[in-house]
């Protein structure tokens, strides 16, 4: 399994917004310049992190970016689903596709969901905090 350019890019971009105190107002030029992510795609980013309910949007004078949540309580799983959806490593999981061929005598299928669970819910254990803390 690998993250996208953009996931990767929303992790880090959510980690540094997390090393923000508070209620600070960010600008997508703030968070392109700390962590090296292209201003368009931080523009990007920051508009589908919004939309997504991870950050919060303010206009006018002062206004920016905040976390919509507390960063203990955002996790690796909410960032990579704002991202890209959720989390599904085989079309199968995915109730709505039908698009593989071996679907109607598949005898792995039945074991996909627990797999995918098992790695939504270790990606649901690392939460934004620890991914932002600062280490030696």
């Amino acid at each position: 399994m690998r993250l996208s350019s953009l996931a990767d890019y929303a992790v880090v971009m959510l980690s540094a917004a997390a090393r923000h105190p508070g209620e600070a107002r960010l600008s997508a030029t703030l968070l392109a310049d700390e962590t090296g992510v292209p201003l368009p795609t931080a523009q990007k980013l920051m508009g589908r992190l919004a939309v997504s309910g991870l950050l919060r949007s303010a206009r006018g004078t002062g206004g920016g970016f905040s976390l919509a949540r507390n960063p203990n309580e955002i996790t690796l799983a909410d960032i990579i689903e704002a991202v890209e959806g959720p989390i599904a490593l085989t079309s199968c999981v995915d109730e709505a596709r039908h698009d593989c061929g071996l679907e109607t005598a598949c005898k792995v299928r039945p074991h996909w969901n627990a797999v995918n669970g098992a790695i939504r819910a270790s990606l649901s254990g690392v939460s934004l905090a620890a991914l932002a803390a600062e280490t030696n």
